[in-house]
């Protein structure tokens, strides 16, 4: 099997070379504490996001991964290898991988993750900037003579990079992002609603806020004064208002990537725009506010959500792409 291998903090992306995206589920693995090694994992994916807030005290739900890094070196090795099972690898079919890993990372940071898919039988194992992983997944060819930048917005962090013939120009990271505009609204629907509400619930709602222009929309939770199950109906300006004090922090943080270009990379970036993707990025007018404060065109990728692990299939076969961007 040839893999590209997006492993977010919210999502896992699994992109094969011949079949296309094989895998696309939350990060979560559901484990039985105390239990033998090979036999705490019970559920991986979605059935393990399904049971966040319903599982029993002796079963954990863990994310294996934390703005975008490994924080559990055993916890990701079960994981990738339920991971790849789920992506249909037979137990002796050899494993080559690009995954993709924060501009912003640590030489330790990414060696921790190419250990854990070391060890989960992916070998060779390449790391590859997500944000060069996801230009190429939407067309973009990072070796050319001409400055690109785009932004990723994923569960943990948000990233502007730029990048040129083969090399990282300037990039800015946010320790923002998805989940927590998912507490911004779960702490809104509270204050302003009086309805306590799950995480599953809290994310739902700013997905549907971000598809749905038209509102007004319906979330269940429990009432704060009652303890009763109750119904709330929420329209999606207001969704909007909750998230952006965290949107307006990760776009001050990403803007000052505009800084550290020259002057002629600005005209390469004005001339062709900013791209943005990464689940986040489908937040209710996050693209606008992003190209109100850069001052610069912004477009959002086709596929937002699976274009990095694409993108890191199709460097498996461009080898001048990885020597230039790959890191082993």
């Amino acid at each position: 099997m040839e893999l590209g291998i997006d492993l977010g903090t919210a999502n896992t992306v699994v992109s094969d070379v011949r079949r296309g995206i094989v895998y696309d589920e939350p990060t979560v693995m559901l484990l039985r504490l105390g239990g033998p090694r090979r036999e705490r994992v019970l559920a991986v994916g979605r059935e393990a996001a399904d049971l966040l807030g319903r599982a029993p005290s002796r079963f954990a739900a863990v994310r294996p991964l934390n703005d975008g890094v490994v924080t559990d070196l055993e916890s990701a090795r079960l994981y990738l290898r339920m991971v790849l099972q789920r992506a249909g690898r037979r137990t002796w079919a050899p494993v080559r991988a690009v995954v993709g890993v924060p501009v912003g990372s640590s030489a330790l940071e990414h060696r921790a993750l190419l250990e854990a898919a070391e060890d989960a039988g992916i070998r060779p194992v390449t790391a590859l900037d997500e944000s060069v992983a996801g230009a190429v997944g939407c067309g973009v060819d990072p070796l050319e003579r001409r400055v690109h930048m785009v932004v990723d917005v994923g569960g943990g962090t948000a990233e502007a990079v730029a990048f040129c013939y083969g090399g990282v120009l300037a990039h800015r990271t946010s320790k923002l992002g998805g989940d927590e505009m998912t507490l911004a609204v779960s702490r809104y629907l509270r204050e302003q609603h009086q309805l306590h509400t799950g995480e599953l619930e809290a994310e739902d709602l700013k997905i549907r806020a971000g598809t749905d222009d038209n509102g007004p929309l319906v979330v269940q939770g429990r009432d704060a004064a009652t303890g009763r199950p109750r119904l709330a109906t929420v329209q999606t300006a207001e969704v909007a208002d909750a998230v952006r004090p965290i949107t307006d922090e990760i776009i001050r943080t990403l803007a000052a990537c505009l800084d550290d270009l020259p002057p002629q990379g600005l005209t390469d970036v004005l001339s062709e725009g900013v791209l943005v993707f990464g689940g986040a990025s489908l937040v209710t007018g996050f693209p606008p506010e992003l190209e109100r404060s850069l001052g610069l065109p912004v477009k959002r990728a086709e596929d937002p959500l699976t274009c990095v692990a694409e993108g890191a299939a199709r460097a498996l076969r461009n080898r001048r792409l990885l020597a230039a961007y790959g890191r082993s």
